[in-house]
């Protein structure tokens, strides 16, 4: 979580982050700690918005949290993906890579995977594209 809390801290308007990894590689604990890094009030839930897609949050920017785990690119404008990639804050997408083919050129993508020696580390990589 406290990876996630310095990339929260670091955010800037119009950032786009996009996590890639398997079931329970732990993309929404990086959420998390993203929002609390991004002045979200504590004791707000930033939970998965897995059937809900997105999660706005206020913090010292407007705060979009986005899961596409049971989206295709072509689902996206039914929830105005462009909104929340241009919408004056900052976009963190889990399972990015369901809709790589939408997203601008200027996002940074983290990978998150376990360990395979101590399922208790994670793996962190960050590619800027």
């Amino acid at each position: 979580m406290s990876i996630g809390r310095g990339y929260g801290q670091k955010a800037v308007c119009g950032d786009i982050f996009c996590l890639t990894g398997e079931l329970g590689a732990g993309k929404t604990v990086f959420a998390k700690g993203f929002a609390e890094g991004m002045g979200v009030p504590a004791g707000t839930v930033v939970a998965s918005p897995t059937f809900a897609i997105a999660g706005e949050y206020e913090g010292r920017l407007p705060f979009y949290h986005l899961d596409v785990y049971r989206c295709a690119e072509q689902d996206m404008d039914d929830i105005g993906l462009d909104e929340y990639l241009y919408g004056g804050g900052v976009a963190l997408i889990e399972w990015a890579d369901n809709v790589k083919g939408l997203l601008p050129g200027r996002c940074v993508w983290i990978g998150i995977q376990k360990d395979k020696k101590d399922e208790n580390v994670r793996l962190i990589t960050e590619q800027r594209m």
